[in-house]
């Protein structure tokens, strides 16, 4: 793979990642897209991917922040060590959906197995209700550090549309699409920047 292609498929990652969020609260909002059936599974395979889109995003804003001081470094990394942790939470969570949705033949059925799964000790904490909240706290340190440095790699507004968004799609589900929405806006800078940046080094080479 040359330099200029994985730029290009970084800076997809920083759109389609945000854009596949939305696209799985876009059909949540679809009737019957609550129960196992064709709705479900679209959505959270949409979900999943969008997910597993955010590995190589928070990558580069770990990449980005590039602290000099030992200190710097290892706080750094263990932001993105607790982003990473809690993206995979929200993966095995997004997992676990399909997987129900995959075995249930209705709503009834389905209400059953999340409730077998989750009396598993350690399953809601990890996937469910901690586990996944580290990735949303992780990804707003990252923005916050970039855009407090003197090199202000990101704009001051980025990690705030990012903590507006957050709080959307925490208060109420239904808000999932607007929330990618405001995690798109914000991304899309230094999403630009990195592609930008990547090009010129490639073609330096």
């Amino acid at each position: 793979m040359t330099a200029t292609t994985n730029a290009r498929l970084t800076g997809l990652a920083w759109i389609a990642a945000p854009a596949l969020l939305g696209l799985y609260g876009g059909i949540r909002l679809l009737a019957g897209s609550r129960a196992p059936g064709p709705g479900w599974t679209a959505g959270h395979l949409a979900l999943l991917a969008g997910l597993l889109l955010f590995v190589p995003v928070l990558a580069e804003l770990r990449r980005l922040v590039a602290p000099r001081r030992p200190a710097g470094r290892l706080a750094a990394n263990l932001t993105a060590g607790l982003a990473h942790a809690g993206l995979a939470a929200s993966a095995g969570q997004t997992v676990i959906d399909l997987y129900v949705g995959a075995r249930a033949a209705d709503r009834a059925e389905q209400n059953q197995l999340f409730d077998r799964i989750q009396a598993h000790p350690g399953v809601l904490p990890v996937f469910y209700t901690v586990g996944p909240v580290l990735f949303y706290l992780g990804l707003l340190a990252l923005l916050v550090t970039l855009a407090a440095g003197r090199a202000r790699r990101v704009a001051v507004w980025s990690p705030v549309l990012v903590l507006a968004g957050t709080v959307l799609m925490a208060a109420d589900l239904d808000f999932i699409t607007i929330g990618a929405a405001l995690w798109a806006a914000a991304l899309a800078p230094p999403a630009r920047r990195t592609v930008r940046a990547r090009r010129a080094a490639a073609a330096a080479l």
